[in-house]
């Protein structure tokens, strides 16, 4: 059935207004032609709506079930209007991202903050996990962006934008003094015991393929599921470990670990957020991208300036 919405809605004003006329002045429409539209919908349905009475027009019993139902109906769509301005103006919404360990730390955390201060009815949810598996749950649309520590390996479908520059670091503590105020070569380091993040991590890939380039294959003494452990095992003397450069800068300053002075330079990568490419992001997630890429402060806070 072809249902003609302007129809009903001139139906449910002459309800609301009480006469044809009146509905005619709400509805800046001529008298006639709110005539035309009530006997058209009654021919369409095939039954009488209203019945003229000495003080005006009232609904048939046939007239007031409808009229029941298209109330209703109107009063949701007024509802889905408002909540619209709601979404629209940051009133109501959500946003749903997925970050590492890593880039929640040391990026996310104060942009998060600002975010919630300014738009305290925004729900946000985060999801925790490496970042192949964000880019996996950008890609099936569990979450509306990510952001993950780069390179990215398969990028299609994913625009990325990049948004700190971090860098990777072999540390260890005095147990290994012998490595300590001197270069050290990738060929020499790697007989010592290494600890390192597990291979389902886009750091480890980045190290692997790295030493990949010295013809090095490595094999660990210790895989790890987060950089904060890595640490701990390097501030035990446990091995070498390989994290990236913020994990452990407390820890260098206060002396508890040195970072080994590679003769072949580890190359800087990014911390980055991505996005579905040619997808357009809601109205929450796309103020906290502008929030991002926008703010020197909180950028000077998490260490981008």
């Amino acid at each position: 059935m072809d249902v003609n919405l302007e129809l009903y809605k001139i139906f449910y004003f002459v309800v609301k207004a009480g006469s044809i006329s009146r509905a005619s002045q709400e509805l800046y429409i001529s008298q006639p032609a709110v005539s035309q539209a009530i006997k058209k919908l009654e021919t369409r349905l095939g039954g009488q709506l209203f019945a003229r009475t000495p003080k005006g027009i009232v609904l048939t019993p046939e007239g007031e079930v409808l009229f029941k139902y298209i109330e209703q109906g109107y009063n949701m769509i007024m509802l889905a209007e408002s909540k619209f301005t709601e979404v629209m103006n940051l009133d109501l919404g959500n946003i749903r991202i997925g970050a590492s360990d890593m880039t929640l730390r040391y990026f996310l955390l104060p942009y998060l903050e600002e975010f919630h201060k300014r738009y305290p009815k925004i729900k946000i949810k985060v999801t925790n996990m490496p970042s192949p598996e964000t880019v996996e749950f950008l890609k099936m649309g569990a979450i509306d962006f990510g952001v993950v520590s780069l390179p990215l390996y398969s990028n299609e479908a994913i625009e990325v934008f990049e948004v700190m520059k971090i860098q990777d670091c072999f540390v260890a503590n005095h147990q290994f003094s012998q490595l300590a105020g001197r270069q050290v070569s990738i060929k020499e380091l790697v007989e010592y015991p290494i600890v390192i993040l597990e291979k389902n991590t886009t750091t480890r890939q980045y190290i692997d393929d790295f030493l990949s380039q010295y013809s090095i294959s490595l094999l660990p003494e210790f895989e790890l599921a987060t950089s904060d452990l890595i640490v701990q095992f390097a501030c035990r003397g446990l091995g070498i470990s390989c994290v990236v450069r913020d994990f452990a800068d407390e820890y260098i300053k206060n002396g508890s670990l040195f970072e080994i002075d590679l003769k072949e330079k580890i190359p800087p990568r990014h911390i980055g957020i991505v996005k579905l490419r040619n997808e357009p992001l809601t109205t929450a997630a796309k103020r906290f991208m502008e929030l991002v890429q926008g703010n020197n402060k909180l950028k000077t806070e998490a260490g981008l300036l």
